[in-house]
């Protein structure tokens, strides 16, 4: 079976993919700091008879990323990485004037910086691999100037640079930047509390990744909404 690492999955979108694959009979690797969230999860995915290794911690700490690639070595190989784990900088947004520098060294050590150090632990393993991938979950916020947003865009759009760069970098892979559009996330309502309008589930945006999966497109940045509305 396929191998995924998985990072943020304890809800949200991550939680969304990884019941997605599991259905498709994908072994997976989960990580998340919330250690019982992640549990109720790997449950859930575990229940469809997929082989599932849920390590809770935080990605910005090298030993833990060592612990997810040595799971997937367990499993036979990784096949697929998906950087989904996010920090905002601030909760809620706030303009930049006021943002804390600490935030944002937060936003870059955890949407860039690990992200790239899970790569380099995984590169192995998804070179063997007979169709490796690795998705870069970013934000329109990376391409678009919103207000409050500057601290957490800048750091998507510095991990789509990243993303672009090993695209090129690593031809035998596919490499994949992709803004999921809006979703009803619990990081939505920490960044926007405010903001009550509907959103779709994470659910709904699944099927744009599985897409990419499907039909393996070149590597590059990809808006969900677009997979979705494509013949």
């Amino acid at each position: 079976m396929p191998v995924a690492i998985i990072t943020g999955a304890s809800k949200g979108l991550g939680r969304a993919l990884a019941e997605a694959l599991a259905a498709r009979g994908w072994d997976l690797v989960l990580d998340a700091r919330g250690a019982r969230a992640l549990a109720e999860t790997a449950e859930a995915v575990a229940g469809q008879g997929t082989r599932v290794a849920a390590l809770p911690g935080d990605v910005t700490d090298a030993e833990h990323r060592g612990e997810l690639v040595a799971a997937a070595e367990k499993f036979g190989g990784a096949d697929l990485l998906v950087n989904n784990a996010s920090a905002l900088g601030a909760e809620p947004l706030v303009r930049l004037a006021e943002l804390p520098l600490e935030g944002l060294r937060r936003a870059l050590e955890v949407n860039v910086t690990a992200a790239l150090g899970l790569v380099q632990g995984v590169l192995p393993l998804l070179r063997e691999a007979p169709a490796g991938a690795v998705i870069a979950v970013s934000s329109d916020a990376a391409a678009e100037a919103y207000g409050t947003w500057g601290g957490y865009g800048a750091s998507k759009a510095a991990l789509d640079q990243l993303a672009a760069v090993l695209g090129v970098e690593e031809p035998g892979l596919r490499v994949w930047a992709v803004d999921p559009g809006d979703m009803a996330t619990d990081l939505y309502a920490a960044a926007v509390p405010d903001d009550h309008g509907p959103r779709p589930a994470p659910a709904g945006v699944v099927p744009a990744f599985l897409r990419l999966l499907d039909e393996r497109p070149a590597s590059g940045r990809y808006a969900a909404p677009a997979l979705l509305e494509a013949p």
